[in-house]
């Protein structure tokens, strides 16, 4: 028997070579992490960067991002603008080597950048390959230099365009491509400003702007105070412990600590930790060493001063933070970042920096504040007397498999289904529309959970008052991933969980006492897009045997205005005196005053029924705007509650709370 050849020949010629900048246009998402949101973001980020580095090494002092009206970004600094010589590697221009070729930047040594935020020197040439457009321009030595790109390909050559009375610096215009971005090529103002304020207040005597040419909104920052502003910012609406906010700033070898920290009367905490201005939202080795001289320095102080008796355990870590606000900012030379989009900083050595120069300055600052350390270490102490008394309930608490042995609340209609991807659970308001929702549901994928009036607020109370609040037990019980220490994002019982509440104010206040027991306590529930707001109807309209469900007051004026066009086009004589709602032919018009008003079958068909229902997705785009908010509306001050409110009292709804 002949063998035959297989048409899968696998040989040489099947082995692609992506030249130039094609590797980032077959996979942008390995150099952007995404091509939605995200990504087309990155594109900003990259090249404010490189200004951002200008700024560090204390050649600029202005960065400007204009937003254009035509889809373009324009983003300038006043540094010393990239070089337009010859390169003597590529025999390039320098600023065509920069823009087109991967890996070539003046953050490899040489002396271009002794610390940069951009690691791999991929950002602008990167930027470029994404782009259907890039214009460079660039002001040095009283000269104008122009340079024009399409999907990172060379239009001309440099252009020197003469004499310019344009400050030095850099100007890179960029448009990003539809064929690669297809979601959307908009970019939103909102990211660029937090942005670029995060780079201010990292930048101490930076001047930055962002313009939107679409809408004419326009905001600008500058902060003598750097990371100490940035603190004092986020504890707005909070009661500190002391105004007087701890900052050191110390070069230990050939890397900068930079550390601010001042706490407040909350029962969380906030820290934030940079690397050469990035953010590392997963921490790494500067974190690790802040936490642990932070828990070694207070409860030294804590013994020194007897606060903590000789007999008495150790503060922990988690006591220790309790309301603790800070900000670790490290500058060094060669960060070593976890993959391109730069979450988590490796290096070994800056453990041991940050590590010492907190236990040194720390300890001063503790000695030489009385006042300040007692305070910190007394909310310390709480703390451990309230998780000791959180871990007694929990233990009585938590249902089967996240500890041990109880069943689910008895109050919960569980699903049949054992899928959680399949499962949702219903938070409703009250028995009665518990009873209606029990009885309209599907059974097989939706699961009921009523509760009765308003859950406990949880920003102004500990874990241990928490367990000893029935809602709330009944909640942790059913969502099935524990709290506190014991959280486990894998026993997730339902991936809907639906805030389902009246659409009046106090369905308003519950939902939002629910949203910050979730960001507090269930914060990765929120990150995973698992929680969700239902949107039932305001009202019902009926005209003949039709009806029609209205979820706003516009909507119904778009019901009725569609009505009455109907019926003047079938020839119906409609009297333009009357009320709109009898020239529509409406005989019925119901303002639903809550859920509890809907039978089984309304309530199924408006709110529950997949394929009728509205629901809406909670997302925490700005965690620091969503720590803010929950602040003002649940926290203590009551101040800044009136005055938010009064400036939204006409539109305020939970979708337009911009968390």
């Amino acid at each position: 028997m002949v063998k035959q050849k297989s048409d899968n020949t696998y040989d040489g010629s099947q082995i692609q070579v992506l030249e130039g900048l094609d590797p980032v246009r077959k996979r942008p998402g390995m150099y952007i992490g995404s091509t939605g949101y995200e990504g087309i973001h990155h594109l900003i980020k990259e090249i404010a960067d490189n200004c951002v580095d200008e700024a560090i090494a204390g050649f600029a002092t202005k960065i400007s991002v204009i937003l254009q009206k035509d889809g373009g970004a324009r983003i300038q600094d006043d540094g010393r603008g990239i070089p337009v010589d010859k390169h003597p590697k590529t025999g390039k221009s320098t600023l065509e080597t920069a823009l087109t070729i991967l890996h070539a930047g003046g953050k490899f040594g040489g002396g271009g950048y002794k610390v940069s935020s951009g690691l791999h020197g991929v950002g602008s040439s990167v930027v470029n390959a994404l782009s259907t457009k890039l214009i460079a321009e660039v002001s040095r030595d009283g000269q104008l230099y122009h340079m024009e790109f399409e999907q990172g390909v060379i239009k001309g050559q440099l252009q020197k365009l003469g004499a310019t009375d344009r400050p030095q610096g850099t100007t890179i215009t960029f448009y990003p491509d539809p064929t690669i971005f297809k979601e959307s090529t908009e970019f939103d103002y909102k990211w660029v400003v937090n942005y670029l304020r995060h780079q201010a207040y990292l930048t101490k005597g930076v001047y930055v702007s962002v313009n939107d040419e679409r809408t004419d909104e326009r905001q600008a920052f500058y902060f003598d105070g750097g990371i100490q502003s940035y603190v004092k910012h986020l504890n707005i609406g909070k009661e500190v412990l002391s105004t007087n906010i701890f900052y050191v700033e110390k070069l230990v070898e050939d890397s900068m600590i930079e550390v601010a920290v001042q706490y407040n009367d909350s029962f969380s905490e906030i820290v934030k930790p940079f690397a050469n201005n990035v953010m590392t939202i997963d921490g790494g080795t500067h974190l690790v060493g802040f936490r642990t001289a932070l828990t070694r320095t207070i409860n030294d102080y804590a013994r020194k001063s007897g606060i903590l008796k000789e007999k008495e355990d150790n503060l922990t870590g988690d006591d220790i933070r309790e309301g603790l606000t800070a900000v670790i900012l490290v500058k060094l030379p060669d960060p070593q970042f976890e993959g391109q989009t730069k979450n988590k900083l490796g290096n070994p050595e800056v453990r041991r920096y940050v590590d010492q120069v907190m236990n040194e300055y720390f300890s001063y600052y503790l000695d030489e504040n009385p006042n300040v350390a007692k305070g910190i270490v007394g909310k310390a102490l709480l703390a451990a007397r309230a998780r000791k008394a959180a871990r007694a309930a929990r233990d009585n608490v938590i249902r089967k498999g996240a500890l041990d042995g109880l069943s689910l609340p008895g109050k919960l209609s569980d699903c049949s289904s054992k899928s959680p991807a399949d499962s949702e659970l219903y938070i409703v308001e009250g028995d009665s529309a518990g009873g209606s929702a029990k009885s309209g549901r599907d059974s097989k994928t939706q699961a009921i959970l009523p509760l009765r009036g308003k859950v406990l607020n949880v920003e102004r109370a500990r874990l241990d008052r928490m367990l000893g609040n029935n809602e709330i037990v009944s909640l942790i019980k059913a969502m099935g991933v524990g709290i506190g220490d014991q959280f486990e994002i894998s026993g997730l019982r339902y991936h809907r969980v639906v805030i389902m509440t009246d659409a009046d104010v106090d369905g308003s206040h519950i939902a939002t006492l629910l949203l910050t027991f979730f960001f507090r306590y269930m914060r990765e529930v929120v990150d995973g897009g698992f929680i969700y707001l239902a949107k039932p109807p305001l009202f019902l309209l009926r005209a003949g045997t039709k009806k029609y469900y209205a979820y706003s007051d516009d909507e119904r004026d778009e019901i009725v205005d569609k009505l009455i066009t109907e019926r003047i086009e079938k020839g119906t004589k409609v009297d333009a005196e009357t009320d709109r709602t009898k020239q529509a032919g409406v005989t019925l018009l119901q303002r639903y005053k809550g859920l509890g008003e809907m039978d089984a079958e309304q309530l199924w068909d408006t709110t529950m029924n997949p394929e009728n229902r509205v629901l809406v997705q909670v997302r925490v785009e700005d965690a620091e705007n969503a720590d803010a908010i929950f602040t003002k509306l649940m926290g203590d001050q009551v101040d800044l509650r009136k005055s938010f409110i009064q400036g939204r009292a006409k539109s305020l709804s939970l979708e337009e709370l911009d968390i």
